[in-house]
């Protein structure tokens, strides 16, 4: 893991460190939030074109761009330097629910099986769980892997390109081969960095406990 979760009861900077740190983490209405905000309002629209109108070509398009989006507010937030707390919490909590929605979505019209959807859910339920954990100990969750973000890139391109598969007679060969390859190869990164998560919070409880032994 490339760092440690900070405990909730970290000292924040003070003086004019706290000051330029506020400045730059605290902002709401940048570009890159921006970006994000609209990739949330792309879930919705997903779901309603792809399971109620089955406008399959313009919810395959809204997925594309959903996928791209994911790449797009990191590279703006740190070209424009609007990185923010905000932004940090926004962009898993969207890379989530479209993981989630497209997951569901693409289950009730079976166009991928229930198996490879529960793979995905259980994996986020150890997360949850793992958070959970964390949390009892005075640890905030661990910041974001590269390695995650990797998997979730890799799986909001499989999506779209099973999508596509489906909903175009000419190619599904192809189409459906690429996909499901990124789809298993997105699902065994979605779980190896689920498992680097795991064995660094077992880390950090390890040493809360011997802390928590010594002080007794």
């Amino acid at each position: 893991m490339s760092r440690r979760p900070a405990r909730a009861s970290d000292t924040q900077p003070t003086g004019g460190a706290a000051a330029e740190s506020a400045g730059s983490t605290g902002r709401i209405l940048t570009v890159p939030n921006l970006i994000s905000f609209t990739r949330l309002l792309g879930v919705p629209l997903f779901l309603y074109l792809f399971l109620v109108t089955h406008a399959d070509v313009a919810a395959l398009v809204v997925l594309a761009v959903g996928g791209l989006s994911d790449w797009v507010d990191g590279y703006v937030a740190r070209r424009l330097r609007q990185v923010s707390r905000l932004g940090e919490l926004l962009d898993p909590v969207a890379d989530r629910l479209y993981i989630l929605a497209t997951l569901v979505a693409l289950t009730v019209r079976d166009v991928v099986p229930w198996q490879f959807t529960v793979a995905l859910l259980a994996r986020d339920a150890v997360m949850t769980i793992n958070i959970a954990v964390l949390r009892r100990y005075g640890y905030r969750p661990p910041p974001v892997h590269y390695l995650g973000k990797t998997a979730t890139f890799v799986l909001l391109a499989a999506f779209p390109t099973l999508l596509l598969a489906d909903a175009s007679a000419g190619a599904a060969t192809v189409a459906g081969a690429i996909g499901w390859a990124l789809a298993l190869w997105g699902l065994a990164l979605y779980w190896l960095a689920g498992g680097l998560y795991v064995i660094q919070a077992g880390r950090l409880i390890g040493a809360a406990r011997a802390s928590r032994a010594e002080v007794a």
